[in-house]
Protein backbone atom coordinates (compact mmCIF):
# COMPACT_ATOMS: atom_id res chain seq x y z
CA UNK A 1 0.00 0.00 0.00
CA UNK A 2 0.98 3.36 -1.33
CA UNK A 3 2.29 5.79 2.12
CA UNK A 4 4.02 8.59 1.18
CA UNK A 5 2.68 11.51 2.49
CA UNK A 6 1.05 14.02 -0.82
CA UNK A 7 -2.12 15.66 -1.07
CA UNK A 8 -3.50 13.39 -4.33
CA UNK A 9 -6.77 15.27 -4.66
CA UNK A 10 -4.40 18.05 -5.95
CA UNK A 11 -4.14 17.05 -9.20
CA UNK A 12 -0.51 18.62 -10.08
CA UNK A 13 0.91 16.98 -7.17
CA UNK A 14 -0.74 13.76 -7.91
CA UNK A 15 0.91 13.73 -11.73
CA UNK A 16 4.09 14.49 -10.76
CA UNK A 17 4.11 11.47 -8.10
CA UNK A 18 2.38 9.21 -10.64
CA UNK A 19 5.35 10.29 -13.06
CA UNK A 20 7.77 9.31 -10.62
CA UNK A 21 6.09 5.94 -9.57
CA UNK A 22 5.74 4.64 -13.25
CA UNK A 23 9.75 5.34 -13.54
CA UNK A 24 10.25 3.00 -10.31
CA UNK A 25 8.11 0.71 -11.81
CA UNK A 26 5.46 0.89 -8.88
CA UNK A 27 2.39 1.04 -11.06
CA UNK A 28 -0.15 0.03 -8.76
CA UNK A 29 0.84 2.93 -6.19
CA UNK A 30 1.22 5.21 -9.08
CA UNK A 31 -2.62 3.92 -9.86
CA UNK A 32 -3.62 4.77 -6.64
CA UNK A 33 -1.87 8.22 -6.37
CA UNK A 34 -3.56 9.17 -9.55
CA UNK A 35 -7.22 7.75 -8.47
CA UNK A 36 -7.15 9.94 -5.04
CA UNK A 37 -7.27 13.23 -7.77
CA UNK A 38 -9.32 11.43 -9.90
CA UNK A 39 -12.75 11.01 -8.10
CA UNK A 40 -13.24 14.73 -7.67
CA UNK A 41 -12.69 14.98 -11.28
CA UNK A 42 -15.13 12.54 -11.99
CA UNK A 43 -17.57 14.07 -9.65
CA UNK A 44 -17.42 17.29 -11.60
CA UNK A 45 -17.28 16.22 -14.88
CA UNK A 46 -14.17 17.94 -15.72
CA UNK A 47 -13.50 17.80 -19.12
CA UNK A 48 -10.06 15.51 -18.18
CA UNK A 49 -11.48 13.13 -16.30
CA UNK A 50 -11.55 10.60 -19.26
CA UNK A 51 -7.82 11.25 -19.59
CA UNK A 52 -6.74 10.87 -15.81
CA UNK A 53 -8.76 7.71 -15.84
CA UNK A 54 -6.84 6.19 -18.87
CA UNK A 55 -3.60 6.99 -16.95
CA UNK A 56 -4.86 5.23 -13.98
CA UNK A 57 -6.07 2.31 -16.08
CA UNK A 58 -2.93 1.93 -18.08
CA UNK A 59 -0.52 1.57 -14.70
CA UNK A 60 -2.69 -0.83 -13.46
CA UNK A 61 -2.21 -2.77 -16.94
CA UNK A 62 1.51 -2.96 -16.29
CA UNK A 63 0.75 -4.10 -12.68
CA UNK A 64 -0.91 -7.12 -13.91
CA UNK A 65 1.56 -7.28 -16.70
CA UNK A 66 4.64 -7.38 -14.29
CA UNK A 67 3.06 -9.82 -11.99
CA UNK A 68 2.22 -12.23 -14.71
CA UNK A 69 -1.41 -12.07 -14.16
CA UNK A 70 -3.64 -14.89 -16.15
CA UNK A 71 -4.34 -13.11 -19.37
CA UNK A 72 -2.79 -10.09 -19.15
CA UNK A 73 -1.15 -8.75 -22.05
CA UNK A 74 -5.06 -9.86 -23.77
CA UNK A 75 -6.65 -7.49 -21.04
CA UNK A 76 -3.91 -4.83 -21.49
CA UNK A 77 -4.19 -4.46 -25.11
CA UNK A 78 -8.03 -3.86 -24.57
CA UNK A 79 -7.21 -1.57 -21.63
CA UNK A 80 -4.75 0.38 -23.83
CA UNK A 81 -7.52 0.37 -26.79
CA UNK A 82 -9.46 2.27 -24.28
CA UNK A 83 -6.78 4.69 -23.29
CA UNK A 84 -5.81 5.72 -27.00
CA UNK A 85 -9.74 6.45 -26.99
CA UNK A 86 -9.07 9.38 -24.34
CA UNK A 87 -5.49 10.50 -25.47
CA UNK A 88 -6.81 12.92 -27.62
CA UNK A 89 -8.07 15.04 -24.66
CA UNK A 90 -4.56 15.52 -24.47
CA UNK A 91 -3.74 19.17 -26.57
CA UNK A 92 -1.83 22.08 -26.30
CA UNK A 93 -3.23 24.63 -23.38
CA UNK A 94 -4.71 22.38 -21.30
CA UNK A 95 -4.06 22.45 -17.38
CA UNK A 96 -0.99 20.72 -16.34
CA UNK A 97 0.06 20.29 -20.20
CA UNK A 98 3.87 19.48 -19.28
CA UNK A 99 2.95 17.13 -16.89
CA UNK A 100 0.34 15.45 -18.55
CA UNK A 101 2.75 15.30 -21.83
CA UNK A 102 5.22 13.53 -19.72
CA UNK A 103 3.33 10.97 -18.20
CA UNK A 104 1.65 9.84 -21.80
CA UNK A 105 5.24 9.52 -22.86
CA UNK A 106 6.23 7.32 -20.20
CA UNK A 107 3.31 5.55 -20.36
CA UNK A 108 3.46 5.22 -24.46
CA UNK A 109 7.53 4.09 -23.29
CA UNK A 110 6.38 1.38 -20.96
CA UNK A 111 3.69 -0.09 -23.39
CA UNK A 112 6.85 -0.19 -25.68
CA UNK A 113 8.84 -2.08 -23.23
CA UNK A 114 5.84 -4.27 -21.71
CA UNK A 115 3.77 -5.33 -24.83
CA UNK A 116 6.23 -6.10 -27.63
CA UNK A 117 7.60 -9.11 -25.81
Amino acid sequence: MYSRKIDNSNLEDALKEYILLLKNRAFFDAHEVLEEAWHPLRKANHPLKNLVKGLINASIAFEHIKRNKEDSYRKATTVFNSYRRHKPLYRKGIEHEELFSYAILKVEKLKGVYLNR
